[in-house]
């Protein structure tokens, strides 16, 4: 028996069975109308080439690392750099005619497959940036030293693409005031302290890894947290735009997408995973707060400075 905090989902296909029934199946050419706000059950390299061309404005991609891993039932081995650079330039250029001109791409990863993947990206798109977030959880290691961050590619089709600088800031809390005529300089006086909105980096340090007592906690072994993908679309598309995760997982880039008033599409294989997704989907319904992202910023991790009262939707 779980605990009244533990959030986690973790509920059967035979439970969720209601959720299942949400999700599509694609097996001919589609149309956007048909896919467009739905998550298709089947596997990602059999339904990219049914999509309609030049439809996402955004797609996050969070492909299985170079890593053995299970993931409830199917497991992902560890191969070596050239199988994997050869697994990335497949669903890549799948997935490339599916992308606006004006489009973006990011893609996570771990620093191993990083660099594979950095290379294909180099040699098909323009390469903006390599995001690094800071991953507190993570196990010790007695002869490395212990994989805490993970990187980000950030990569676009052209040179054309929008970038919302001022809808990604973090808000943080000021040490030292620094004042001008006896007025705040570049910071903000409250009651509950002094804060800066300051732009965001290419280093995140403010995410926290979804744990057992968040709503948005699943049993997904990978799953990555709302607060790191708000960022990502927050800042690299507008409301109304489509968002298109080919690995969905869990559901979280779909979940996020809804929240932001964004379109959003999704592949995923795991019919268990697929259950979490729609159920976390249909929370958002109800539930449309992000947690770390209150008042149009980002805060520091785990920072809790306004009381519920004073917290809005993000919205």
């Amino acid at each position: 028996m779980k605990s009244d905090r533990n959030k986690t989902i973790d509920i059967s296909v035979n439970e969720g069975r209601t959720y299942l029934e949400r999700c599509i199946s694609v097996e001919k050419l589609a149309r956007i109308e048909d896919v467009l706000d739905k998550t298709i059950l089947g596997d990602t390299f059999s339904v990219l080439p049914l999509l309609p061309r030049g439809f996402a404005d955004l797609v996050i991609v969070d492909p299985p690392y170079n890593l053995t891993k299970d993931f409830h039932g199917s497991t992902f081995r560890e191969t070596t750099a050239k199988k994997y650079l050869q697994y990335t330039e497949a669903w890549l250029d799948l997935l490339l005619p599916l992308i606006k001109d004006t489009g973006i791409l990011y893609v996570c990863c771990d620093w191993k497959s990083s660099m594979v993947i950095a290379q294909a990206l180099a040699e098909r798109l323009h390469v903006q940036n390599r995001i690094t977030w800071q991953r507190e959880k993570g196990r010790s290691a007695t002869r490395n030293w212990k994989n805490s961050m993970e990187d980000i590619w950030f990569a676009t089709k052209s040179r054309d693409y929008i970038f919302h600088a001022d809808a990604v800031r973090i808000r943080r809390r000021v040490v030292a005031p620094y004042r001008v005529a006896g007025k705040p300089k570049d910071w903000e006086e409250t009651a509950n302290g002094n804060f800066r909105n300051t732009g965001a980096s290419n280093f995140w340090d403010d995410i926290s890894v979804p744990y057992w007592s968040m709503p948005e906690n699943t049993a997904h072994p990978t799953q990555k947290p709302e607060k790191l993908l708000a960022k990502l679309i927050l800042a690299s598309s507008s409301e109304g735009d489509v968002v298109f995760d080919p690995f969905l997982g869990s559901g979280s880039t779909s979940v996020t997408a809804k929240k932001l008033g964004r379109h959003y599409l999704g592949i995923e294989h795991n019919p268990q995973y697929c259950v979490w997704a729609e159920k976390r989907l249909c929370d958002a319904e109800t539930h449309p707060s992000i947690q770390g992202y209150e008042d149009g910023v980002f805060w520091e991790r785990n920072a809790h400075m306004y009381p519920p009262s004073r917290r809005k939707q993000p919205r």
